[in-house]
């Protein structure tokens, strides 16, 4: 059981859960030798002791931390500490897409656009690699609040494999994703990440899956055999090159497909210029269920087994009822009464049975919670676990004028109650005597007034404002505080500091004061990629024009990040020229 404060290969220092999985419990850390936030997910269940599986998830992790770009979450390192197997990665301050989802329903096109782009951005460097992700869902793809989207989960994804069809608790969420060919029992391929992205690019815009069932195989089974929903048909107004990037992407036969993400990346980058908006509907090139169903899953097989062996099975009760002579009604009520009489009698007996003996048979199961108030954490511990029960991973931190700090001021349950043997005890631990007075703090460096706080036990949140028309502020200065100065807190409570924001955002480029040039001079002043430069045709607008761009203004800047502008560009097409006859014969 991992419990807070507690450390992984004696490095990790876990700060508290993040986050279960039917695979992993991901924890956040905070890496001794680095000096940084992590995030560490940590095997768990059956996947811990199933040694190929460990042997090929240490493998694949160790090949997803040799991939690095902006749109996938860095893996840092991989290891085993006392049987415990765990990677460690990039602490993501964000939400997975899914919850997007859930909050908003659908997106817009230009919103789900730029989301896929990022996506396939970061695979295709995974690709350039021959890496398969496996598990594209909305659950592993982070987005952050400026806009920027993570790819998450390489390392356990790419050691999962297709028999794992049969887990249903792990794989539910993602058979709505399944590719036909692994759905048919055949290897991964890059095409494979292709189809996810495409199924996850249908939800983005109409906020729905394009294939339900009760079950992991029936779902799998439409991936297999059903046509993906026209994406038109419910929403008319999104562009026929968006719904054939769809249809490219989503096709049953991998040769219909993107060869990688980059390629449909290319796609994606012009799907919504003026001149694709309305060209034709793409049509597949190859025959569409070019797969083996010899090879489907067995699972598959016995689950339409079992259904027929079910029905002969009621069709034969049905036919022997059938056959049966009707009793007189004299027979049918003398019977019907017998039995009633029978159930009436069982149900005393039971119940009878139940109000004596259930207290008797608890009150011998049932174990009393110890008193350990003003043990320390280790004593209290100590005497908590010999007595049957476990400590809990929710540790309460508390201000106590009676309890030392660091000793314990109480146990939930309270102690003298009877619970049973391995029920997890909440430890609260004191803090010590604490009321401390707030003072104004605005003014002075974030750092000394952090540093000082946390010596008397107390939380501090930095929160970063724009400062207001003409004001000024020095980097990490203090502009603002949650609480205000004079009122009295105890350790254990949290103040939010506002410091000044000094980041550097993104300009407006599209204002007409900007041109190719200076953006990619503005690149370099500011340590960003050389801007990635679309161009397009638009007799209205001035040969060079910056007429979009992404991140958009007032994002923040991050050294090293990429990004692209459209610029306007009518060189290849001839204007009509009333006064030149040099077309005339």
């Amino acid at each position: 059981m991992i419990v807070k404060g507690q450390k992984i290969s004696d490095r990790y220092q876990i700060i508290k859960s993040i986050g279960e999985g039917g695979m992993a419990n991901v924890y956040l850390a905070y890496d001794t030798i680095l000096d940084r936030n992590v995030a560490v997910k940590i095997l768990r269940g059956d996947l811990a002791s199933d040694e190929k599986f460990v042997r090929r998830f240490q493998r694949e992790a160790l090949a997803a931390s040799s991939l690095y770009n902006q749109n996938i979450v860095e893996v840092y390192d991989v290891g085993e500490d006392n049987g415990m197997y765990y990677i460690v990665m990039e602490y993501i301050d964000g939400k997975h897409l899914k919850t997007l989802l859930k909050k908003r329903g659908k997106l817009t096109v230009s919103e789900a656009i730029d989301i896929m782009m990022q996506i396939a951005s970061g695979l295709s460097v995974a690709h350039d690699q021959y890496l398969i992700h496996r598990d594209i869902k909305p659950q592993n793809i982070m987005i952050l609040e400026n806009g920027l989207v993570k790819i998450t989960d390489f390392g356990i994804a790419m050691a999962m494999n297709s028999t794992q069809l049969t887990q249903t608790n792990s794989v539910m969420g993602s058979v709505h994703y399944l590719p036909p060919e692994q759905a048919s029992g055949k290897g991964a391929s890059l095409q494979s990440d292709i189809y996810s992205m495409g199924i996850l690019m249908y939800e983005l815009l109409t906020g729905k899956l394009p294939y339900h069932g009760d079950n992991a195989v029936e779902i799998a089974l439409k991936h297999l055999k059903e046509p993906l929903p026209s994406i038109r048909e419910e929403l008319p107004t999104i562009p026929q090159s968006v719904e054939n990037i769809i249809i490219k992407a989503t096709a049953k036969n991998p040769k219909n497909r993107y060869a990688d993400a980059k390629e449909m990346y290319e796609d994606l980058k012009t799907c919504l210029d003026d001149n694709r908006l309305n060209e034709d509907k793409y049509v597949l090139k190859y025959p569409e269920n070019d797969y083996d169903e010899t090879k489907m899953l067995k699972v598959i097989k016995e689950k339409e087994k079992e259904e027929q062996t079910d029905k002969k099975k009621v069709d034969a009760k049905k036919s022997k009822k059938v056959k049966k002579e009707v009793p007189t009604e004299i027979k049918k009520q003398n019977k019907f009464l017998i039995i009633l009489a029978s159930i009436f009698t069982g149900l005393v007996l039971v119940i009878t049975s139940l109000v004596i003996l259930i207290p008797v048979i608890t009150s011998k199961s049932q174990i009393e919670v110890p008193d350990v108030t003003n043990k320390t954490l280790k004593e209290a511990t100590k005497i908590i676990q010999s007595k049957g029960f476990q400590i809990s991973e929710e540790q309460v931190e508390q201000a106590s004028e009676t309890v030392k700090e660091g000793y314990v001021i109480k146990t939930n349950p309270v102690a003298g109650t009877k619970r049973k043997k391995g029920y997890e005890i909440v430890l609260y631990v004191s803090l010590g005597d604490a009321n401390i007075v707030v003072e104004n703090y605005t003014g002075k460096n974030f750092s000394e007034v952090k540093g000082a706080l946390e010596a008397q036990k107390i939380k501090v949140l930095r929160e970063e404002q724009e400062l207001e028309g003409d004001d000024t502020a020095e980097e990490n200065e203090i502009i603002g505080q949650s609480i205000e100065a004079g009122q009295r807190i105890a350790a254990g409570d949290t103040i939010t500091l506002y410091v000044a924001d000094k980041s550097k955002k993104y300009p407006d480029f599209t204002n007409g004061e900007w041109n190719e040039i200076s953006v990619k001079a503005f690149a370099e002043e500011n340590g960003l990629k050389v801007p990635e430069v679309i161009y397009k045709e638009d007799l209205e607008k001035e040969n060079g024009t910056i007429v979009d761009q992404n991140p958009h203004e007032g994002y923040t800047i991050r050294e090293g990040q990429s990004f692209r502008i459209t610029v306007i560009d009518n060189s290849n097409v001839q204007e009509d020229n009333p006064d030149d006859d040099s077309n005339w014969h």
